[in-house]
């Protein structure tokens, strides 16, 4: 296995009805991904809110993948795990209410990348046993992006959270650039965010402010044409492998092949300093 350099900012899909946002005004999900992905952004959550059907949510997400294959990017599917397999995505994110993590991680492909959901350090060793390959932590604080959701655990709790897992750990909630900074300050991998970019008024700009804020900026283009602070670190394979993207034929890349993400999952988890190498530096 290859170490994993899973991307510190994942942009999340705002596909909430136009009328329920109290934020600002929303951009198209796709010309906002776009937007992101063009400034430098290398890692896309396709998040089809509960009205969208099945349909609507496959088509959102072919759009999203094909996009993430001219960046050279990964794309995840949140929570339904079949449209994941449908659009060949490079994994999904589970939520505490959606198909457990062992039983995705029997279904999905050896080297998906499965992100499990935790706020406290109970539920994080929990999901690193189920085989997550990064966890989602938060709410760190509150957000309107999403309804029903626990009170915020601030930057202590996600302190304890990092410290509890030897895995990469995504802070989400109420994330800004400078929050951001905060929470890498505090142990984080990286962050999540949704109204962040999703509700700016230049999703571009804000995606370029937020990459700056957790030390991963980065020039970008289509047909996966990426010059990164990274990339001079990268093997001469990877390089090539960021600039002629496999296609898997839905417009997808092996994004493990690009980043040296995910690992054939064998019951144990996979290395774990290759994977706490992703935290640091």
């Amino acid at each position: 296995m290859r170490a994993t350099r899973l991307p510190r900012l994942h942009v999340i899909t705002d596909t909430r009805l136009l009328n329920a946002n109290p934020v600002g005004p929303l951009h198209d999900p796709i010309a906002a991904t776009e937007a992101a992905l063009a400034a430098g952004a290398r890692l896309v959550q396709v998040r089809p809110e509960d009205h969208y059907t099945d349909r609507a949510a496959f088509d959102l997400a072919t759009a999203i993948a094909a996009l993430c294959g001219q960046y050279g990017a990964v794309c995840l599917v949140n929570d339904r795990v079949h449209i994941a397999q449908a659009v060949g995505a490079d994994g999904v994110h589970l939520g505490a209410d959606d198909l457990p993590i062992d039983a995705a991680r029997r279904i999905l492909p050896a080297a998906s990348i499965i992100g499990g959901t935790a706020r406290d350090p109970e539920s994080a060793r929990a999901a690193r046993r189920a085989g997550a390959t990064y966890l989602g932590v938060g709410p760190v604080w509150g957000t309107t992006t999403k309804t029903g959701l626990p009170q915020s655990i601030g930057l202590e709790g996600l302190a304890a959270v990092c410290e509890a897992v030897d895995l990469p750990v995504i802070a989400i909630g109420g994330i800004t650039a400078e929050r951001a900074a905060l929470c890498r300050e505090a142990g984080a991998h990286g962050v999540a965010v949704v109204g962040a970019i999703a509700a700016a008024a230049d999703p571009h700009r804000a995606t370029a402010e937020l990459l700056e804020a957790v030390g991963e900026s980065s020039v970008a283009g289509p047909s996966g044409a990426l010059r990164s602070s990274r990339s001079a670190g990268f093997p001469a394979d990877e390089r090539a492998g960021v600039a002629g993207v496999r296609n898997t034929g839905y417009g997808v890349p092996a994004a493990s092949e690009v980043f040296g993400i995910g690992s054939q999952y064998t019951g144990e988890h996979p290395d774990t300093d290759l994977l706490r190498g992703v935290g640091e530096g």
